[in-house]
C-alpha cells in the first residue's frame, strides 16, 4: 500500500476524475488508513510504499505491479501523469530482493491482471495493451483469460471485476463485451453477477483473503450475494479516494511469493 500524502485530484484520465470537484487530502487519509488498518485487524502483513511528491493517484497502488510466485511485472502507464510510479515501484522490489522488472509494453498492474487460481485474468481495451497478454504468460508462465472491457467508467479490470478465492469471482457483465461475457459464464458459472446501482459505487473494486471481502458501504445488494456464497462482507466508507478513480482493491497491490 503507498500512504495518500500527496492525494488530489489536479487532472483527469479516467470518467470519475474531475479537477473542479473538492478533494481533501486529510479525509482521503483517513479513509486508506481505515482500510489499511482493517487488513492488519485481519491478520495479514501490510508493506508500504514511499509516497512521491508530484504523483498523486501513487496511493492506487494495485496498479503499480502483477506479483506472482515471487516476481514482479512492474506497469508501464498508458498516461504521462502516471509514468514516473514506475521507477519508484521497480525500485523498490529490487531493493528487497524481488526478481522484478518494468513490463515492456502498456501494463497497468492488478488494475488489469487478476490471478484467479491457475489463470491470469487479463482486461484489456481502455488502458493495457493486447500485447501486454502475452508479456504476462511468458513472464509468469501462467495460462491467460484475456477480456475486453467496453464501458468506460470500468476502465481498469479490477473495478469491473473482483477474484473472490481460487475458483470464485464477481463481476458486472455490462462492463464487458459480449463474447468476454461469454467466456466468464463458462469458466465462471456460479460468479456473483453485481447489479448496476453496486457496480457504480465500485462495489467491484474489492479486496479478498478468501474469507474476508472488503467493499464499499455503499454497496446494496452484494454484502447479501457475498453471504450466501459463504463470504464476510466487510464494508467501509473510501468515497474520497473514488473520486480519483479507485477503491479498496485499487489500493491494495496483493505480494504472492514463491512457495
Amino acid at each position: 500500500m503507498c500512504e495518500p500524502t500527496f492525494f488530489d485530484v489536479s487532472y483527469s484520465i479516467n470518467p470519475w476524475m474531475d479537477p473542479s470537484r473538492p478533494t481533501s487530502t486529510e479525509r482521503g487519509l483517513a479513509q486508506w488508513k481505515t482500510l489499511h488498518d482493517l487488513l492488519v485487524e485481519l491478520g495479514h502483513t501490510v508493506e508500504l510504499v514511499e509516497p512521491v511528491a508530484g504523483l498523486p493517484d501513487m496511493v492506487y497502488s494495485a496498479n503499480g505491479a502483477t506479483v506472482v510466485d515471487g516476481r514482479a511485472l512492474v506497469a508501464r502507464f498508458r498516461y504521462e501523469q502516471r509514468a514516473d510510479e514506475s521507477p519508484a515501484y521497480l525500485d523498490w522490489f529490487r531493493v528487497r530482493g524481488w526478481d522484478a522488472r518494468q513490463a515492456e509494453y502498456v501494463n497497468e498492474g492488478e488494475g488489469d491482471f487478476l490471478y484467479a487460481g491457475d489463470v491470469v485474468l487479463a482486461g484489456t481495451g481502455f488502458r493495457s495493451e493486447p500485447k501486454a497478454r502475452d508479456e504476462i504468460r511468458e513472464f509468469f508462465g501462467k495460462p491467460v483469460l484475456g477480456l475486453t472491457l467496453a464501458d468506460e467508467r470500468y476502465y481498469h479490470l479490477d473495478t469491473a471485476l473482483a477474484v473472490l478465492d481460487d475458483n470464485e469471482i464477481m463481476y458486472n457483465p455490462e462492463a464487458f463485451s459480449p463474447r468476454s461475457r461469454a467466456l466468464l459464464a463458462e469458466r465462471f458459472p456460479d460468479a456473483i453477477l453485481a447489479d448496476a446501482s453496486d457496480a457504480a459505487v465500485f462495489g467491484l473494486n474489492a479486496v479478498s483473503d478468501g474469507l474476508h471481502v472488503i467493499i464499499p458501504q455503499q454497496a446494496n445488494r452484494l454484502p447479501d450475494q457475498l453471504r450466501e456464497h459463504g463470504f464476510v462482507p466487510i464494508g467501509i466508507d473510501l468515497t474520497e479516494l473514488l473520486k480519483g478513480g479507485g477503491g479498496a482493491k485499487c489500493c491494495t497491490l496483493e505480494l504472492r511469493a514463491r512457495h
